[in-house]
């Protein structure tokens, strides 16, 4: 199988965080963000126009380390990319954790994971999505 339009950058991260509250602050006061969308009281997606990136606030803590990075994300240019990758990704054997889905902002993606467990997310979202980078 062949493999499908090829990604356009690395411009989603999700982080968990402690303190949803002081870490927007930090990255839209002090680093500049704006704010994108707030999904819940939980979850705010920000963005510096040409990316998007999401704070959670992090579940209880159940001991040891919180881990902090949640997933990272892949854009893709199309909607339609997502369920091509889908495809790719299963015929390479790939777990895939999350199929394909949509946002309720307008975006589609899927989860995936890297051979070491990392949570990888092929994404459409239109804020970013057709945007090439130079």
């Amino acid at each position: 199988m062949q493999r499908p339009a090829p990604f356009n950058g690395m411009r989603h991260i999700a982080l968990q965080v402690q303190d949803l509250e002081a870490c927007e602050r930090f990255y839209v006061d002090v680093l500049g963000m704006s704010v994108l969308r707030r999904a819940h009281q939980d979850l705010v997606y920000l963005t510096l126009g040409n990316d998007n990136f999401s704070l959670a606030r992090a579940k209880a803590d159940t001991g040891g380390e919180p881990q902090r990075l949640d997933h990272f994300g892949f854009v893709v240019d199309e909607r339609d990319d997502v369920d091509a990758w889908h495809d790719y990704l299963q015929a390479q054997g790939v777990e895939v954790v999350r199929g394909p889905h949509d946002h309720a902002d307008g975006g589609r993606s899927l989860y995936c994971k890297d051979p070491d467990g990392n949570t990888v997310q092929p994404l459409y979202h239109p804020s970013v999505s057709g945007q090439r980078l130079r």
